[in-house]
Formats: structure tokens, sequence, C-alpha cells
């Protein structure tokens, strides 16, 4: 299907239509929302203590936009990710949890969504605190009297909660992850300006390192969505039944399984782990007790180098990637449910031998979607150690979010068309 065909289909699909309307107006509110600085900023102190720090700039990336002005919603939707994944670790050790989010249906899963939700509220408290006192004590922020960092905090955690509301309402309204649309428009946001930055910097003895990093993103962008469209089929039979007079079955289809299977969640779940003690060390490194500051120092000055940052980015991404994709694909369960419908597949007895089939091939496929999202994840940041420039680390996890997202959009616009169609 063309692009102006499928175009002229959204438009003339209202349901479809209003879907894509309502996200576009969900990220304008939530780039208003971004725009709205909390009160006592020193503008000047900031840019100067953004532009010296790769932490901050991959923690503004990471909040959707929101950190570089210190808008209301500067922590963005970094709580209730990490809410969400505190929650589902704790599905690895307490069982009820576990049988609530598997096997309890849609109102488990809305119950265990209620949890982490709740779980971001004093998560967003911690961060916004830690981060205001860091700030305060760089001279970004002005001194704040009790009253007024308690209300700066409460305006930063309502905000947090404001932005996980919408998150969740284009997801249940919209189209696509609404968590993963946030921190996509946060990144896209913020295109125009580093364009610009690039455009005044720009020197003629710099074209051949501009080409070589177009030429590096093209094949980066290439290897994204090659990877994310790979698919591993599992050949389908279904045994033919007969009742009565007529015959059911004996058709063949097959069980797609991708490579990748959870997407950008891993990457999302690596950056949300990876910033959230950094966050607590800059603070703690400011406070009055020697062995404390100490201790916060010696552990920041390991997590700041970029080598230790980029093996630890690596696991992390590589052991999320296994472990999204057990938390949202049971073998057992597609086992079951191909045994109650007569399919099974051909050389393989049904029931358990089924499942240990389809585990064992999800967990070598699973092997190489995990290990070329951790490769593609620490690429930039082993081109900054080489060539020194800074914004490559950034940039690289931009564009591996913001491709991921789209495929991810484009997958189902298309599925809507085509439900639309039958």
């Amino acid at each position: 299907m063309n692009f102006a065909r499928k175009f002229k289909l959204i438009v003339q699909d209202k349901k479809l239509r209003n879907k894509i309307l309502f996200v576009l107006f969900a990220l304008i509110i939530f780039r208003v929302f971004a725009s709205i600085p909390i009160p006592g900023v020193d503008v000047a102190r900031l840019n100067e203590f953004f532009s010296n720090n790769q932490f901050l700039g991959l923690l503004n990336m990471f909040s959707g936009g929101g950190l570089a002005n210190l808008s209301i919603v500067m922590l963005g939707v970094s709580p209730y990710i990490t809410g969400s994944i505190i929650m589902q670790l704790l599905t690895m050790m307490i069982p009820k949890l576990k049988q609530m989010y598997h096997e309890e249906g849609e109102a488990g899963r809305k119950k265990f969504s209620q949890y982490s939700r709740l779980l971001t509220v004093p998560l967003a408290f911690v961060q916004g605190f830690g981060f205001l006192k860091l700030l305060q004590s760089q001279g970004v922020v002005n001194t704040l009297g009790g009253f007024e960092l308690l209300t700066n905090i409460i305006v930063i955690v309502a905000g947090s909660i404001l932005l996980m509301w919408i998150g969740e309402l284009i997801t249940e309204y919209g189209i696509g992850n609404g968590v993963s649309l946030l921190i996509f428009a946060g990144i896209v946001a913020g295109l125009p300006t580093a364009i610009s930055q690039l455009y005044i910097a720009f020197e003629p003895s710099q074209i051949p390192m501009y080409v070589a990093f177009v030429g590096v993103a093209v094949a980066i962008i290439y290897a994204i969505v090659v990877v994310t469209e790979a698919e591993r089929p599992i050949p389908i039979h279904y045994a033919r039944q007969v009742r009565g007079s007529k015959v059911y079955g004996g058709v063949s289809t097959y069980l797609p399984l991708r490579v990748n299977q959870a997407g950008v969640i891993p990457i999302i779940f690596a950056m949300s782990i990876l910033l959230f003690p950094q966050m607590i060390l800059n603070f703690l490194v400011n406070v009055d007790i020697n062995m404390i500051r100490t201790v916060s120092d010696f552990i920041l000055g390991i997590l700041s180098n970029s080598w230790f940052y980029a093996v630890s980015y690596f696991i992390l991404v590589f052991f999320f990637t296994y472990f999204y994709t057990a938390i949202t694909f049971d073998p057992d369960s597609i086992s079951t449910n191909l045994q109650k419908s007569g399919a099974f597949i051909p050389g393989v007895r049904p029931g358990k031998s089924t499942s240990e089939y389809l585990g064992k091939v999800l967990t070598r496929i699973t092997l190489v979607g995990a290990t070329f999202l951790g490769v593609i994840a620490v690429l930039p940041l082993t081109m900054q150690a080489v060539t020194g420039v800074t914004a490559l680390a950034i940039g690289g996890t931009a564009l591996l979010i913001v491709v991921s997202v789209v495929l991810d959009l484009v997958k189902k616009v298309d599925a809507q068309i085509s439900m639309r169609e039958y």
C-alpha cells in the first residue's frame, strides 16, 4: 500500500483520525507544560550547567525535554518508569504479584498498574527533592526556604503524575505507547535547537566528520529497522476435525516470533536504572557529613567513567531485553491455547514439549536481539570516547528511541487500517 492511499484511509477513517488527533493534542499539552519553569531559576547559570554535564543531557532527554528549563514537568515520566521497573522486578520475588500479573487477566493487570502509580508518588518526591537540592547547591536555583522548597516539590510531583496520566490516556484512547511517545516528543522538540547550534558552530574543516557521523546514523537506522522487523516463523498446523457433515481445520499457518520482542522498553528501563542512582549521588556529594560525601564522590566517579558506564549500559539493556520478553511472552500459555484449538507444531508433541520448544527458540533469537540493542546503545558512547564529542552519546540513544517508537507507531497504524479494511 503506497503512502498516499494509506494517508487517505487515515483521513477517511473517523476513529483512527480521532486517535491520531488525540495523540497530537496530548503531546501539545505536554510541550506547553514543559515550557513553564518553576520559580527562582537562574537561566544563564542553568544553560552553563547543562552544557558541561553529559548526565544532565541524558536526563533531559529521558524526561522528555522538560528538564532543560526546569519546567514543572522536569522529572518527566522517569518516576513512573522506575516504579514500573520495581513492580516488575517484585513479580520475580513475590508469587502473589506474579499471579496477579499473569493469571488474573485484565483485572489483575489493572490492579498491578495501580500499584505502579502509587509507587510513582514517593519516587517523584525523592527525585524532586534530590534534584532541587543539587541545583540549589550549584547556584542554578535560588536558595529556597522550607515552605518554598516544599511548594516546588509538590509542583514537580504533580507535574510528574500529570505526565503519567497523559501517557496512559495516549495508550488507552490514542495510538501507540504513551510513555514512549512522550519521550519521543521531547527528543524531537530538541532537534531545531541542536541543528541551529551545529549550524552556528559549523567549520568547513569539520565536513568529513559530519559526513562520517551522518553515514553512521543512516547505518544505525537501517540496522534498527532490519532487526525490529525480523521474525522467526514457527509453523503451526491445525488438525482436521469432522463435525457432522462439515470438516474443520487442516490448514497451516505460522506463529511469528520477533527477534526483538521488547522493542524500545529495555533502553528506557536501562536508562532509568543508570540515571536514578546518579541523581541521588549528585545530591549526597554536597551534604555536610564527610563520610557520606566521600563515599558518594567515589561511587559517582566510578559511574562517571565512560567505559564503566558503557559496560553497565550494555549489561542492563541485555538483561532487560530478556526480562521484558519473559514477562510479555508466556510459552506455557501459548502452548495451552494451541492445544485447546487443535493446533500443533510439526515434529513437536503438544503440551510441555511445545512450551519447551517455544522457550528454546525464543531464548536463541532474543540473544541476537539483546546483543544488537546493547551494541547499538553503547556504540555512540564508544565513538564519544574515541572522538571526544560529547553530543554523540546523547544523539545515539535518542536515535535508537526515535526509530523504535516510529516503527512501533507505523505498525499500529497499519494494524488499524487493516482492521478497517476487513
